[in-house]
């Protein structure tokens, strides 16, 4: 199979295509460059060819013999969304649904979402499952609501969508993140030996490790037609939904001399429990690998093997946002988000 991924410099991009390689897909790759600045290790034995370009300049040549196309290429988390929320609904909401009629035009059969359990925001009854309502609570999480609700009515005989609603992300990748929550404590505990809650951590957050992500992928791509088509599945597992201070209590057990505080109740409201019972019960061959006990072992490994310092920690490579006022003030992307030319 052709598939066009992208975002293939991310976080979770820089992780699937070679498992699609490895698999016999043909993989081309899409990404404008924004985080090629954060690379924390060498973890990738195979790449995918990749067109430096913006989403919104993605044009029916790109898409030519495409058969599907994995869409992961956004601004991505709450506290980048609110950077900029008109450029956020213009990326994350237009150029998605733009992207999705051009796969459509261009004869492409499938279309991969990455979407997200944060549409979820604030759930206060039990597990929520994919038919529970949606209450998004940033311009991140209420662009994937707007995207879910515009491509599901491109469906048809022809074109097939599927929207994987992701748990929060952790474990290792080349393109690391520091801005997640199992991520971003297992760096302080390793540079500070000190996590240090400024809240009482009793929101619930589910997680699923960024592998377990793109295993979710392979899978509805392989999968029958008629399993995956229009639908929508919570990516993760029912035992991986935590506390925030159980995320905590983790990372503190597995990095020794790591001393942990908890503050008062948060500012940040969001708190929810998911069922992945659909996922898991409906999706051939899926089945998470990942908990986060392994996720906070793997990353104390990870960080023992390559000396990580608080510098690297703290650099802009590994948190979006950081990199995007970056870019921003040095002029090199303008109002629109777009590279300027010098």
């Amino acid at each position: 199979m052709k598939i066009l991924v992208t975002g293939t410099e991310g976080y979770l991009g820089s992780l699937l295509p070679p498992l699609l390689i490895q698999r016999g897909h043909e993989v081309i790759g899409v990404d404008t460059g924004f985080y090629k600045v954060g690379w924390l290790y060498n973890g990738t034995e195979l790449t995918a060819k990749t067109l430096n370009k913006d989403i919104r300049h993605i044009t029916l040549e790109d898409l030519q013999d495409v058969e599907a196309v994995v869409h992961m290429a956004e601004l991505s988390n709450d506290p980048t969304g609110q950077l900029a929320p008109n450029i956020t609904y213009d990326i994350n909401h237009k150029g998605s649904v733009r992207l999705a009629n051009l796969a459509k035009e261009a004869g492409v059969r499938r279309f991969v979402y990455m979407s997200s359990c944060s549409v979820y925001g604030v759930a206060t009854e039990g597990d929520v499952t994919e038919e529970s309502p949606v209450n998004p609570q940033t311009a991140y999480a209420e662009c994937k609501t707007l995207v879910e609700r515009d491509v599901k009515l491109l469906a048809d005989d022809d074109f097939s969508p599927t929207f994987m609603r992701n748990a929060t992300a952790f474990g290792a990748s080349p393109r690391m993140r520091f801005d997640i929550v199992l991520n971003n404590l297992a760096g302080l505990a390793w540079t500070t030996k000190e996590i240090k809650m400024t809240s009482d951590g009793t929101p619930w957050r589910p997680l699923v490790h960024a592998l377990d992500i793109c295993k979710a992928i392979v899978c509805t791509l392989e999968a029958p037609r008629d399993i995956v088509h229009n639908q929508i599945f919570n990516v993760g597992d029912t035992a991986n939904n935590y506390r925030v201070k159980e995320i905590a209590e983790i990372i503190a057990d597995v990095f020794p001399g790591c001393k942990l505080s908890f503050g008062s109740q948060g500012a940040d409201n969001r708190s929810y429990r998911v069922s992945f019972e659909k996922i898991n019960t409906m999706l051939p061959g899926f089945k998470c690998d990942w908990n986060a006990q392994q996720g906070a072992k793997q990353l104390f490994d990870l960080f023992s093997k390559i000396d990580m310092t608080e510098e690297v920690f703290l650099s802009r490579g590994f948190t979006r946002l950081k990199q995007l006022e970056y870019l921003i003030r040095t002029q090199q992307i303008d109002q629109d988000f777009f590279w300027t030319k010098y």
